[in-house]
């Protein structure tokens, strides 16, 4: 079983009078990438922060890479990278001379560092752009040598604060195939983002942040589940097919234009054989079927910003 990269319990902070988090607790596995989702002033910079030794919690305790956040901050650095969504490489240096500042800051020899920025300039597909100033370099190119930047310690965990903000789709879609490499070798991604799509398509565990707290954690499909809407759709051949199916499913709902039938179910292999029994009982042939699932959109607007939710959490385990 996998061990925690990151385990975090009670954690409370606030400013002033405004409690930003409310007593939040973290799990994250290590070798899996952790999406934190939530509206704006939900509480996840703070979060960060607090995870990446940059805030101290008013209560609660951190671990990272098996290290107290408030005991060892120094291991934790060590093991830890932060990218957040504005890349912090210096314009008026190359590509190349950046890597080498960073390898240089962390001490390492001459010929390492050298090695090292070589095989991130190629691996990041900059090796071309290597000498030219930052300055030249497109919002996905400054991205993915930022990404490499963070990679000259070598760590074991990586923080990416919303990292595709403001980029084209092909830059994101590179930027999501580099996060997937990063995992399949061992590394752990703790990822913020306002894109849900990019929370659906990489992490394997989501957690909804809404005024200071957690209101659902689960994987994608777990969190879809929790919102209303999900359902099976038929498609069939003809009208006096789609007709009989309707007459032998009354709570479904008709499409005669698209010769359809919206039936509500979650989906799994023991609705399926419902229905297609009770079809099988009136001789109806289905020429296709779907299911339909809220995604995670609709996760993100049924949970937060509501003022008469509940407060207590929902958790999708």
């Amino acid at each position: 079983m996998l061990s925690s990269a990151i385990a975090a319990t009670g954690l409370r902070k606030a400013y002033k009078d405004k409690t930003v988090l409310d007593g939040i607790d973290l799990d994250v596995r290590a070798g899996t990438v952790f999406s934190l989702l939530g509206p704006n002033g939900a509480g996840k910079t703070t979060t960060v922060n607090l995870l990446t030794t940059l805030l101290a919690p008013d209560a609660g305790r951190i671990v990272v890479a098996g290290h107290d956040v408030a005991t060892e901050p120094r291991a934790v650095r060590k093991a830890i990278g932060v990218t957040g969504q504005f890349a912090a490489v210096d314009e008026l240096l190359t590509g190349e001379e950046n890597l080498l500042m960073m390898a240089k800051l962390l001490h390492l020899p001459k010929a390492e560092g050298k090695r090292i920025a070589e095989r991130l300039l190629a691996r990041f597909d900059i090796a071309e752009a290597a000498a030219k100033p930052v300055a030249t370099y497109s919002g996905g190119m400054r991205r993915k040598l930022d990404l490499a930047m963070t990679l000259v310690s070598r760590p074991q965990i990586i923080f990416l604060d919303e990292p595709t903000t403001g980029l084209d789709p092909r830059s994101r879609l590179t930027l999501w195939e580099i996060v997937r490499e990063l995992v399949a070798e061992g590394m752990t991604i703790f990822l913020t983002t306002q894109y849900l799509e990019e929370a659906d398509k990489l992490a394997d565990r989501v957690a909804v942040l809404d005024q200071g707290r957690l209101v659902a954690e689960g994987t994608p499909s777990e969190l879809k589940r929790l919102v209303p809407g999900s359902h099976i759709q038929l498609r069939f051949r003809d009208q006096h097919e789609l007709d009989a199916a309707a007459l032998a499913l009354h709570e479904s709902t008709k499409d005669d234009d698209a010769l359809c039938l919206r039936v509500p179910g979650d989906g799994g292999v023991k609705s399926f054989r419902t229905l297609l029994a009770r079809l099988d009982e009136h001789s109806v042939d289905v020429e296709d079927m779907s299911v339909h699932t809220p995604d995670l959109d609709d996760v993100f607007l049924a949970l937060t910003g509501n003022a008469n939710k509940e407060n207590k959490a929902v958790n999708a385990r």
